[in-house]
């Protein structure tokens, strides 16, 4: 017997309801005219790396603890005296999320970690690229749930970018308002 396939809750909310909306609001003609997302990357710079290289292990385990997916460890392009930083070092992690774990992280992002971050007030509006690709920064790794607080060692930022097919940031943004990402008024 064939186990039924798992649809994310976001993205059936995308094809029933958003693509709909978007068509009607912008005019589009054809279905694939309309914007969707094409994926996320969470990155996470650990500078400490370049002294202590367990550094970087516990950000790729936190990583993947948040994506649910495994990390690549981004290396330096340069060296820089003045920073004690070679070429080919570790300096960071980052992950790229499709389709459906692209969903769920985005699901949580809106649903849980936004609102725990303190002082929370919304996300600019400007943020957006020019291409429909919107790029924000989380100061702490603790509002995500999958993070156990009694076990971090170092409170660490990370950018998410979203990137999206749309050919407007007005476009890109009416995408993401459907999904709830909370923007200031």
């Amino acid at each position: 017997m064939a186990e039924a396939k798992y649809t994310p809750r976001l993205k059936e909310k995308y094809q029933k309801v958003l693509v709909p909306e978007l068509m009607k609001e912008f005019e589009y003609k054809n279905l694939m005219e309309v914007p969707k997302l094409e994926k996320i990357v969470i990155n996470m710079g650990v500078g400490e790396a370049i002294t202590d290289k367990k550094k970087i292990q516990k950000a790729h385990e936190e990583i993947t603890l948040i994506a649910g997916q495994k990390p690549v460890v981004t290396k330096a392009k340069h060296s820089i005296a003045n920073f004690k930083l070679r070429e080919g070092q570790a300096v960071g992690v980052k992950v790229t999320l499709r389709a459906n774990r692209m969903f769920e992280f985005l699901d949580r992002l809106v649903t849980v970690a936004l609102p725990r971050v303190r002082d929370f007030r919304g996300l600019s509006g400007k943020s957006f690229d020019g291409n429909g690709n919107f790029a924000l920064g989380l100061k702490e790794q603790i509002v995500f749930p999958e993070i156990d607080y009694d076990t971090v060692e170092d409170i660490r930022g990370m950018d998410i970018v979203i990137c999206t097919t749309a050919r407007s940031d007005k476009e890109a943004k009416a995408l993401l308002a459907g999904f709830q990402m909370p923007f200031k008024k």
